[in-house]
């Protein structure tokens, strides 16, 4: 089950700020919600709290529920190379990850909102489901009777754009449209998340 209440608190309880409108609520409370907040040492943590609260910001931070989550590490875990690495590309590449990070909107939550209600499409096509893993060559776009809303307006201004551009991405934001060129690297993929630890939780 995803998690619907305020975004906010997730970032306090992951330790981190998981979007970019949490960071300057991070910066005034950087402890875990709740009356006991400021009394939580999370240096106390046990090996396994600590691998769970990564599990945890893996899925904050990219908006899947559990059952997402589990599905995409046994499908990493078929792949070869690091299991850790390969569910990172998986996650980073499903649609709604990636209108994120080309700059077609604020945040996760409302990247998916805007795939869910047919938004966006792919190769010309519209796609509704936020979880379809883009592949290599493949270019996403905004619907032409999309664009004349305040958020894809906004949008072709740059106003959501990363400093950079992800370097696995080819975005032209006036065009509302971007090419996922090649196949995500870890070393280009920016979380706030140690993989490793996730790797094992899975693995215990």
């Amino acid at each position: 089950m995803r998690y619907t209440g305020p975004k906010v608190r997730l970032s306090r309880r992951a330790g981190v700020p998981l979007t970019r409108k949490a960071v300057k609520y991070f910066e005034a409370r950087p402890y875990p919600p709740g009356e006991h907040g400021r009394k939580t040492n999370r240096r106390t943590t046990g090996d396994y709290g600590m691998r769970l609260l990564e599990k945890q910001k893996l899925r904050w931070y990219y908006d899947v529920s559990e059952r997402q989550l589990r599905r995409y590490w046994d499908l990493a875990a078929r792949r070869p190379g690091r299991s850790g690495e390969e569910l990172l590309v998986i996650l980073e590449t499903r649609l709604a990850s990636l209108v994120l990070r080309a700059g077609l909107a604020p945040s996760i939550y409302a990247a998916r909102q805007y795939v869910n209600h047919g938004h966006i499409t792919v190769d010309g096509r519209k796609v509704d489901i936020p979880s379809y893993l883009v592949k290599p060559g493949q270019v996403v776009g905004v619907r032409a009777r999309s664009r004349a809303m305040q958020p894809f307006v906004a949008a072709a201004e740059g106003v959501y754009a990363d400093d950079r551009i992800a370097p696995y991405l080819s975005v032209d934001h006036g065009e509302l449209r971007f090419t996922l060129v090649e196949r995500p690297t870890r070393e280009h993929i920016v979380v706030p998340v140690d993989e490793q630890l996730v790797v094992e939780h899975y693995s215990r």
